[in-house]
C-alpha cells in the first residue's frame, strides 16, 4: 500500500513543477526584453546628442548631463555646452516624446480597429490635424491655436471615417481603410487650398517645411506642448491597456466580461486624436511611425497589449530619435525627418509584415 501511494505520488509532482516554470520563463523573458530596448533607447538618446555636424564627444556629454544634478570639474566648451543643452537636447527630448505619443497611437488605434494595418495617417487623423495647423498658422493664432485647431480636426477626420465605415453589421475594416482614404484625400486638398492663399514670403516657405515633418525647430516650450496632450493620453491609454485587450477580442467579448465597448472605443479614440494633434502641432507630419513600429513591437512583445503598448511607446520614442539623428547627419543639409521615415519605414514595413505572415497572419 505504501509503495502505491509513494508511485501515484511522482507523476502529480513533476506536471506541477512544469506548469510553474512556464510563466515564470516568460515573465523573465519579458523583463530582458523591456531591459533590452530601454538601454537601447537611452544609449540612442545619448549617441544623438552626441553626433551631429558638430560633433561633440561621447564622454564629455555624459559630464555635461552629470554637471547639471552635481558639481564637477568643467571640461568641456562653451560652444560644446550650448550645442549639447541648449541644442541638441530640447530636439531629442522632442523626439522621444513624439515618437513615443505616435507609436502608441498607432498600436491603440489597431487594437480598436482589430485591423494591424491602420495608422493615424491611414485613417486620416494626421491629415485632419495637418489641416488645422495650417489653418492656424494662416489665420495667425499662436501655439495653443494651432493644438486646438490640430485636434478639433482629427477629430472631425476621425468621426467621418468611423461614419463612412458603418455598415448594417456596424462597421466593415475594407470601409474603414477606404473612408479613411477618403478623407485623407479630403483633407490634403484643403491643405493645399490653404498652402495656395498662404503669403508667398513670410507664410508657405514655413507651412511647406512644418508639412513635411521637422525637429530642426525644437526648443523647451514644443517640448512642454507636445508633453501636455501626449503624456495625458499616454497615460489615459495606459491605464486602461487591459481593457484595450478586451476591446480587442471583439464588442460581444467584452460586453460578455461586463464592458460596454462604445464608450471606451470613443475615449481611447479621443486620446488618440488628442496625442496626434500634439505631434502634428509641433514637429508637422510624421508618417509610419505609427504603423511600422507597432509591429516591430508586437513581434517583441507578442499580442497582449497590456505589454505591447508600453512597448510600443519604447520602441517609438528611440525610433524616431535614431531617425532625427539621421536626419541632421547624413548630409550638409538637413532632411525633414518626414521625408527619412517615409523612405526607411516603407521598406521595413514590408518586412515585417513578410515576418508577421510567416509566424502565422495579422492578427492584433
Amino acid at each position: 500500500m505504501s509503495l502505491l501511494v509513494k508511485n501515484s505520488a511522482k507523476p502529480s509532482d513533476k506536471p506541477s513543477t512544469a506548469v510553474s516554470t512556464g510563466p515564470q520563463s516568460t515573465g523573465r523573458k519579458i523583463r530582458w526584453q523591456w531591459l533590452a530596448a530601454t538601454i537601447t533607447v537611452l544609449l540612442i538618446a545619448l549617441l544623438s546628442l552626441s553626433l551631429g555636424r558638430f560633433s561633440v564627444p561621447f564622454n564629455e556629454v555624459l559630464r555635461m548631463l552629470v554637471g547639471q544634478f552635481f558639481d564637477i570639474r568643467q571640461t568641456w566648451t562653451q560652444q560644446e555646452a550650448q550645442v549639447v543643452l541648449g541644442s541638441r537636447l530640447p530636439r531629442v527630448l522632442l523626439a522621444l516624446i513624439v515618437g513615443a505619443g505616435l507609436a502608441l497611437a498607432g498600436a491603440t488605434l489597431q487594437a480598436v480597429f482589430r485591423n494591424p494595418l491602420v495608422s493615424p495617417q491611414v485613417v486620416g487623423v494626421s491629415n485632419g490635424a495637418s489641416f488645422g495647423g495650417v489653418l492656424a498658422m494662416v489665420v495667425g493664432l499662436g501655439s495653443f491655436g494651432l493644438v486646438s485647431l490640430s485636434f478639433l480636426m482629427g477629430i472631425v477626420a476621425l468621426v467621418l471615417v468611423i461614419w463612412i465605415g458603418k455598415t448594417r453589421s456596424g462597421g466593415s475594416i475594407l470601409m474603414i481603410v477606404l473612408g479613411g482614404v477618403v478623407v485623407s484625400a479630403l483633407f490634403s486638398a484643403l491643405v493645399s487650398f490653404m498652402t495656395l492663399i498662404a503669403d508667398p514670403y513670410t507664410e508657405l516657405p514655413s507651412i511647406v517645411f512644418w508639412l513635411m515633418g521637422s525637429l530642426a525647430a525644437a526648443s523647451p516650450a514644443k517640448v512642454l506642448i507636445a508633453l501636455i496632450p501626449i503624456g495625458v493620453g499616454t497615460a489615459v491609454i495606459l491605464a486602461l491597456r487591459w481593457r484595450v485587450n478586451i476591446l480587442s477580442m471583439g464588442d460581444q467579448d467584452a460586453k460578455s466580461l461586463g464592458i460596454n465597448p462604445q464608450p471606451l472605443r470613443i475615449l481611447l479614440l479621443v486620446m488618440i486624436a488628442l496625442m496626434t494633434a500634439g505631434a502634428v502641432a509641433v514637429v508637422g507630419v510624421v508618417g509610419w511611425v505609427g504603423l511600422v513600429v507597432p509591429h516591430f513591437a508586437r513581434l517583441l512583445a507578442g499580442p497582449d497589449h497590456r505589454v505591447l503598448l508600453p512597448m510600443s511607446a519604447l520602441i517609438g520614442a528611440g525610433y524616431l530619435t535614431l531617425i532625427d539623428t539621421l536626419s541632421r547627419s547624413v548630409t550638409a543639409t538637413e532632411l525633414p525627418v518626414g521625408i527619412l521615415t517615409a523612405i526607411i519605414g516603407a521598406p521595413v514595413f514590408i518586412m515585417l509584415l513578410r515576418a508577421v505572415h510567416r509566424r502565422g497572419g495579422l492578427s492584433g
